[in-house]
């Protein structure tokens, strides 16, 4: 059942030129831009994010340890380290071993290849085994539109994802990995004796920004995901299909700035503020209010609203007796591109059953009107 209310008229809205962008406050969880959100792209090395997820998942799941020792394979000093003339390196020696703290820190401050090969290797045995494993962690995060092939980023195997998903895989990394996701801002690290500032691009060139990384595909061109916590507000942002990594900069500079110049909370329903009576079946009562659970806090534009509606769903009628305090439905913002922001909706007060004469009244109401919240 669904209810629609229609807000405002126009308002200066936030544009890019990026081909493909995406732009999102986790706090609210709402969606403030998006831009061929779900057409694929390959990221190059910003696959890595996934590998560091998939790691710290791993952790957390006690698959390995902080302290763990991972040998460095001939593959992996070959493919990914500096025999292998292939980008970045964390220049791990062959045969030595290294603990998993410090391979984290090669793979996300160095950017090294042979650091995400010895990562995979040392948790599943090869590259391919860690892979369906960097897969099923992106199916429950729910990267719906991502595939993963390696965890260099190599392209020579198939690694697809949208700028909609590495949103959702930044926000997990952030939610449910917060003290190792402070390992994308560590500034430098020395290892073999050989020193390295942090190799993110936009580490250092955007206010606030902590993280995550870019990549680069031969056909797709630049990517880029970052994070930024500005006053205690949080805002992810993911871009890709541009032509250098000064326009990949740019472009997030743009973007994360125009969350603040257009963008302010508003609260659409305070909690307990009835948001729709909804429609019951023998029950004392036909209805029963559906009040928002908490406060429902959406980022919105300051200017007014631009084009967002208002839509409440549930399924009804409920049927008598009817709890209090129960979720039992959603209010969803919905803009030009889609919902952008949900928020449950849960009964207000009880309503108990009625006697067989409400009963029959409601099923007559039923058959001739239908129910329409």
């Amino acid at each position: 059942m669904g209810a629609i209310w229609s807000t405002g008229a126009h308002a200066e809205e936030l544009t890019t030129k990026a081909p493909k962008a995406f732009l999102y406050e986790p706090g609210s969880g709402t969606v403030l831009f998006a831009k061929d959100a779900d057409l694929p792209f390959s990221p190059g090395a910003l696959v890595k994010v996934m590998t560091a997820a998939t790691v710290f998942k791993a952790l957390s799941d006690g698959d390995m340890t902080l302290d763990q020792l991972c040998r460095v394979s001939e593959h992996a000093w070959r493919t990914g380290g500096a025999p292998s003339g292939r980008g970045a390196t964390m220049f791990a020696a062959i045969k030595s071993e290294i603990a998993v703290e410090d391979l984290l820190k090669g793979l996300l401050v160095h950017n090294g290849n042979d650091a995400a090969i010895i990562l995979a290797e040392c948790l599943d045995g090869s590259e391919e085994a860690f892979a369906d494993r960097m897969n099923k962690l992106a199916a429950d995060i729910g990267m719906v539109s991502s595939q993963f092939g390696n965890p260099t980023g190599y392209e020579e195997a198939v690694n697809t994802t949208t700028v909609r998903d590495q949103a959702w895989l930044a926000e997990y990394v952030i939610e449910e990995h917060a003290e190792l996701y402070k390992m994308f801002a560590i500034p430098e690290f020395t290892w073999n004796k050989i020193f390295q500032r942090n190799k993110n691009p936009l580490l250092g060139e955007i206010r606030n920004l902590d993280g995550l990384g870019g990549g680069r595909h031969s056909t797709d061109g630049f990517s880029g995901l970052g994070s930024i916590d500005r006053n205690g507000r949080r805002i992810i942002a993911s871009v890709a299909g541009l032509k250098s990594d000064k326009h990949r900069l740019a472009t997030l500079k743009e973007i994360f700035e125009g969350a603040w110049e257009f963008y302010a909370v508003q609260t659409v329903f305070a909690a307990g503020e009835t948001v729709i009576d909804g429609r019951v079946y023998g029950g004392t009562s036909g209805s029963v209010p559906l009040v928002a659970a908490e406060n429902i806090d959406v980022f919105l534009p300051r200017d007014g609203a631009l084009e967002y509606r208002l839509r409440v769903v549930y399924q009804g009628p409920l049927v008598a007796p009817v709890k209090e305090g129960v979720t039992v439905g959603e209010l969803r913002v919905v803009g030009k591109d889609g919902i952008v922001h949900r928020a449950p909706l849960k009964t207000g007060n009880a309503v108990p059953e009625g006697g067989l004469v409400g009963k029959a009244l409601d099923s007559v109401q039923e058959l001739l009107f239908g129910w329409i919240g």
